[in-house]
């Protein structure tokens, strides 16, 4: 099978991230098989998705991961030309929901699992698909326990992201949170007696203007990222009755996209110390009333190495020597953070993901297979 003809296959299983991806998952368990090639599974915990790894080659440490997550942002309210769930060519493009982010990658390394089994591969190729990657890289989280627990030790991982088949060696961290202002409501006309929530949670949006523009100030003028500082965003807000009465509940969600270096775990922490001070401030009149705050999602930021194999590695088999990180999060962070040296290459342009009419240029899915034929080349020596 060719790796235009696994994407397409790959294209057509609904796996937007709402829904389970067993489907995929099973397909390309049982398509290894028929190579002789064990899978393991890591489901869920509700058992619902699943999360796939697979060693090819010797069994034996020193070997690269190739990573790419299976789900897909949803194509609800969207207009596609084509089929989201057909991949349909047009003019050096192939179409489709995934073709981009990132099913393009997953696929030529389904792809050519035959040339690494029949190539005198002298170090292991591990293929590692996850679940949930678009809402907060759940899948991986669990996948990466269950190898340093079957006892992987690679010397790289390559995270399939769309970069152009550029070597990225840095991504921000991304933080996601939901805040609940539970306030105490009574007429407008006695403010003073009330707890009005939605002027409460201006207050913590406040907070975040205020601490992206300390940020904005001391941001290092030799910073690669755009923009160079880590930044604060409030993204949906509701609250409120009426005008003449003080709002009773208000919440918002809320993300902390932070630069290699700075702690997400402060940026929670100073955030909680502000909302203390609001709560202490509203429960003075109204016991009843509180701040509620639920950390739905975190990514680990990945960061440049000193002296990186995974970086070392790809430049070799690219050529690209330039300096590049990127804004979007992804799974590197985390297998940064398991102690593995990774870098994120991949073919396609990220300006593609979760759009409608997301396409994968013919020209980068042949890059794509070109790189990684030269990294079974390499592992082969």
């Amino acid at each position: 099978m060719t790796p235009r003809e696994m994407l397409a296959r790959l294209v057509s299983f609904n796996t937007e991230s709402q829904r389970s991806n067993l489907d995929l998952i099973h397909y390309c368990r049982d398509y290894l098989a028929s190579l002789g090639v064990e899978s393991r599974l890591v489901p869920s915990p509700d058992g619902e998705k699943a999360n796939l790894y697979a060693t090819i080659g010797p069994q034996r440490d020193g070997g690269v991961i190739l990573s790419g997550h299976t789900d897909v942002v949803p194509v609800a309210g969207q207009s596609w030309t084509s089929d989201p769930w057909t991949l349909t060519e047009r003019d050096g493009r192939l179409y489709g929901r995934g073709a981009c982010d990132m099913k393009g990658f997953d696929a030529i390394a389904l792809a050519l699992v035959p040339e690494m089994l029949a190539a005198p591969l002298t170090r292991p190729i591990h293929i590692a698909l996850s679940y949930d990657e678009e809402v907060g890289c759940r899948g991986a989280r669990v996948m990466i326990a269950a190898m340093q627990q079957h006892g992987l030790k690679p010397s790289a991982v390559i995270v399939g992201e769309p970069s152009m088949m550029q070597v990225v060696t840095g991504h921000k961290g991304v933080l996601r949170m939901r805040t609940t202002v539970r306030g105490y409501a009574v007429h407008s006309s006695r403010v003073d007696i009330g707890v009005p929530a939605v002027m409460v949670a201006g207050e913590l949006v406040h907070w975040h203007t205020a601490t992206m523009a300390e940020n904005r100030a001391r941001a290092a003028a030799e910073s690669l990222f755009e923009p160079p500082y880590s930044t604060l965003h409030v993204g949906e807000i509701a609250g409120g009755s009426a005008v003449n009465i003080t709002a009773e509940r208000c919440s918002f969600t809320h993300e902390v996209r932070g630069i290699p270096g700075e702690s997400l775990d402060d940026y929670q922490a100073r955030y909680r110390a502000k909302a203390a001070e609001c709560e202490a401030a509203m429960q003075a009149i109204a016991p009843q009333s509180g701040i509620d705050i639920e950390v739905t999602s975190e990514t680990a930021a990945m960061g440049p190495e000193e002296a990186g194999a995974a970086e070392a590695l790809c430049r070799r088999l690219t050529g690209d020597n330039g300096r590049h990180v990127v804004a979007y999060g992804t799974e590197g962070g985390l297998f940064q953070q398991a102690g593995w040296s990774t870098v994120v290459c991949g073919p396609g342009d990220i300006a593609q993901a979760h759009q409608p009419d997301e396409f994968l240029a013919i020209e980068q899915l042949e890059a794509g297979t070109r790189f990684v034929r030269r990294l079974i080349a390499e592992l082969s020596r």
